[in-house]
């Protein structure tokens, strides 16, 4: 491997889940738009992060795309569950259950069946709250999601950037940047700044 593939690779990431890797476009590029150069500085001081630093924006496409990951992972983990217990319930209650001579025989498994279902709804919304509402991680979609809408107005404006960089979705939900956590995500960060990211 050639010194120039191993320094396109530093600044690759995966730009959807399970997608393919793609390459950082530089902040020089950004910033060359006007408009978008306007919009980076601004959001800066309201999201208290640099736009147009190169290595920041890249740990921070690594990470959204990693809590995109967990977030998928947690809803399958309990979203398949959930729907395959209740649409076996279902069924069977169909099919055989509401045929039962017995009148106590059929309310007992509705009871049992419905105690099944309420606890696999609660720990799905458990785990979906767990990651949703983390601030920490709201913080980092808020920031994930001001830089799409930054590229994006790039691009609009002539620069020469990727249709769909950075091959994301805005996050319609949980991405609201909560200021009074900012120290806990930096100190959380600070491991991986000592490490060369910075």
């Amino acid at each position: 491997m050639s010194q120039d593939d191993h320094d396109l690779e530093s600044w690759q990431y995966v730009g959807r889940r399970g997608g393919d890797t793609v390459t950082l476009v530089g902040g020089s590029v950004i910033a060359a738009v006007h408009e978008a150069k306007r919009v980076a500085e601004e959001a800066r001081r309201e999201l208290r992060f640099d736009f147009l630093d190169d290595r920041a924006v890249l740990e921070l496409l690594r990470q959204r795309h990693l809590d995109e990951e967990a977030m998928f992972n947690a809803g399958f983990k309990h979203g398949v569950p959930l729907a395959l217990v209740g649409f076996g319930a279902a069924v069977y209650w169909g099919g055989v259950a509401q045929y039962w001579e017995s009148a106590a025989s059929r309310n007992a498994y509705l009871a049992v069946a419905v105690a099944v279902v309420v606890v696999q709804v609660f720990l799905f919304v458990r785990s979906a709250m767990s990651h949703w509402g983390d601030p920490v991680q709201q913080n980092l979609r808020a920031r994930a999601a001001k830089y799409r809408e930054i590229a994006h107005l790039a691009r609009r404006g002539g620069a020469d950037i990727p249709a769909h960089y950075p091959h994301y979705g805005p996050y319609p939900f949980a991405a609201k940047f909560r200021p009074e956590v900012d120290g806990r995500e930096r100190s959380e960060n600070k491991g991986a700044d000592d490490n060369g990211l910075r």
